[in-house]
């Protein structure tokens, strides 16, 4: 039988047993969970997901997750065009942790030179915390970074650091 791979997008507000109901219904359309990424934010629930299924039980999963309506869940379903390997994933990638006072405009400042060296955040997790000595909120970011062919990571670093010292802020690229 032929497979398909879907992305999957949920939002709604967040609740004991949503993970499970996904999960069932991927399950109830012999479908395969093979990846995820699921947030609490401010109440809601945030997941983003990629499952395999029989081309023959695409349609019936994804009408079944845009039923999820009904429970108050909004759903995006896109079929994963690079369902095989990537070309690029042969590319290094690199770990960025950050770590700095909180102030608007880390993010933008940061993004801005990822984007101008041609860089891919295939991931990124930020947080906001108080500082254990002070109680002063720190900003904390986490990310996957895939470096272009003509990008190294020396090269990355040093445009990193520029704008590091400017806001303030320890990068750390490993």
């Amino acid at each position: 039988m032929s497979k398909t791979s879907l992305v999957l997008t949920i939002l709604g507000q967040d609740r004991p047993g949503l993970v499970e109901q996904i999960a069932k219904l991927v399950a109830d359309h012999h479908g395969n969970w093979l990846e995820s990424r699921m947030a609490h934010l401010a109440g809601q629930f945030a997941g983003i997901l990629r499952v395999e299924v029989d081309a023959t039980h695409a349609d019936s999963l994804a009408s079944s997750l845009r039923g999820l309506t009904s429970a108050g869940l909004e759903s995006i379903i896109h079929p994963d065009p690079a369902a095989t390997p990537a070309a690029n994933d042969n590319r290094p990638l690199l770990h960025l942790d950050l770590l700095g006072q909180d102030r608007p405009g880390i993010i933008r400042e940061i993004s801005r030179v990822l984007a101008s060296l041609g860089v891919n955040v295939e991931e990124l997790n930020t947080q906001c915390r108080a500082a254990a000595e002070t109680g002063q909120p720190l900003f904390h970011a986490e990310a996957q970074l895939r470096l272009p062919p003509n990008v190294t990571e020396a090269a990355l670093r040093s445009a990193l650091e520029a704008v590091a010292n400017d806001l303030m802020v320890d990068v750390t690229i490993a």
